[in-house]
Formats: structure tokens, C-alpha cells, sequence
């Protein structure tokens, strides 16, 4: 079976993915940005339209944490998961808290930085949860630079991307970055950029998101958008 994972650097979701795959040694699986992310074609094969998806032969399955439930499966070796049941359970709860408690709302928050008329109660509302999610993370996360149980695990594959957020969305939304206020939160992310994996994952971020800049400086960023709304309508109408 061939397996491809549509990823794209600057997605959060598919970085955790991409940083799993890194930690895991599969070399099986390519990885590519689909030509039609965000048009019709894409959103016809895989209704959630949006990415990462892992596409095996054709059959395509969506969402970050169920694909990397799956790749735990289907390549148990090396385990990013717990030796106990418990443990596992631990390592969800934290990489739940990098991906929704955190993950999706800097992704929401995400537009504000590039708003023409930022709307400050989107701001309030969104910031304020993840500054309190990095708070709770804080009282949780592991202290000998590594999120659960001692070693790499789906715990810092989620929260790598969820930090990396946070420390280039927040401050241009005029918040300033928890990151620093919560000192195991802090230490972790300090360690953990030292990871190979995880060192290799946020260089992917950042180029993307250098990438992004360089359209939305050009204005062709802008264009996309509205070329992709357009074909949507006229698929959807």
C-alpha cells in the first residue's frame, strides 16, 4: 500500500503528524502538499477540506489525531504512547490540551493578525483561553524535558506546533506570550527544541511561515484567498 500524508509546513495539525513520522523512522509514507488545497476538487474528495489527510491508495482519512492514533497501530514500534494504560491516558490528556485547548484556538486567532479592523472581543476571548490552557498545561507537564512519561511521546508531537503558535501569533494580536510565566511550560519548550524531531519540524514552521508573510506582503496571499472563496461558491452554487 502507498501512503501519502497532504501536509503543508506552516499546518499545525500536520506538523504533529510529520513530527510522529520523524520520531517513528517511517520512510514509507511521502509527503505532500495537495495542488488543490482549498478548491473544489480537494474539498469533493475529502469533505473537511482541510489537511493534514493521510491518502492510502485513495482512501483518505482525515484529522491529526485520528491519523496518528492510526500510524500508532499500523507501526507500534518505536511506541509514542504509554507502557501502562494510565500512561497512554496521561499522554492523550496532554497532547488534548496542545491540540484543542491550544492548537485550535491560536488557529482561529490566527486571522486577527492580519485583519484590516482587528475585532478585540475575538481577541479577549481567544487569548484568554490559551493563556489559561498554558496556566493548567503548566501543573501537567512533565519536568525533565519531555511532556509525559520521560520521553518523546504524542504529548510533544501536539504541543510543539501548539507553542510555536503562540509565540509568533500572540504578539501580533498585541498579547503577550505566557510562555514565559509558566516556568515548567517554559523549561519544556526550552528542552525540547534540542529534539532532533522536533528541531526539524519547527524549521518546517518557520519557513512556512516566512512563506506566508512573503504572500500576504505581496498581496497574492489575498488574491488566493478570494480566488478559492470564488470556487467554492461556484462549486457549492
Amino acid at each position: 500500500m502507498t501512503m501519502k500524508l497532504y501536509s503543508g509546513d506552516l499546518s499545525p495539525y500536520s506538523a504533529r503528524v510529520r513530527m510522529q513520522i520523524y520520531a517513528k523512522g517511517i520512510t514509507d509514507i511521502v509527503l505532500e502538499r495537495p495542488a488543490d488545497f482549498g478548491m473544489p476538487g480537494f474539498r469533493h474528495r475529502n469533505p473537511i477540506g482541510r489537511i493534514p489527510v493521510l491518502d492510502m491508495d485513495g482512501d483518505l482519512m482525515p484529522e491529526s489525531e485520528v491519523i496518528a492514533e492510526y500510524l500508532e497501530e499500523v507501526y507500534p514500534q518505536p511506541t509514542l504512547l504509554g507502557r501502562t494504560p494510565r500512561e497512554t491516558a496521561h499522554i492523550r490528556t496532554i497532547a488534548r490540551i496542545g491540540d484543542i485547548y491550544l492548537m485550535n484556538n491560536m488557529f482561529m486567532l490566527s486571522p486577527q493578525t492580519r485583519a484590516r479592523t482587528r475585532n478585540q472581543g475575538v481577541v479577549d476571548l481567544l487569548a484568554g483561553q490559551v493563556v489559561r490552557n498554558v496556566k493548567a498545561l503548566d501543573k501537567m507537564i512533565g519536568t525533565d524535558g519531555y511532556a509525559a512519561c520521560g520521553r518523546l511521546t504524542l504529548a510533544d508531537c501536539a504541543l510543539v506546533p501548539a507553542l510555536f503558535l503562540i509565540e509568533n501569533v500572540l504578539p501580533g494580536v498585541g498579547v503577550d506570550n505566557p510562555i514565559p510565566a509558566s516556568l515548567n511550560v517554559a523549561a519544556w519548550w526550552s528542552a525540547i527544541q534540542a529534539n532532533e524531531h522536533a528541531a526539524r519540524v519547527l524549521e518546517e514552521l518557520h519557513r512556512g511561515l516566512e512563506e506566508r508573510k512573503a504572500l500576504i506582503r505581496s498581496g497574492a496571499f489575498d488574491k488566493m484567498m478570494a480566488a478559492a472563496k470564488a470556487a467554492m461558491e461556484a462549486a457549492e452554487g
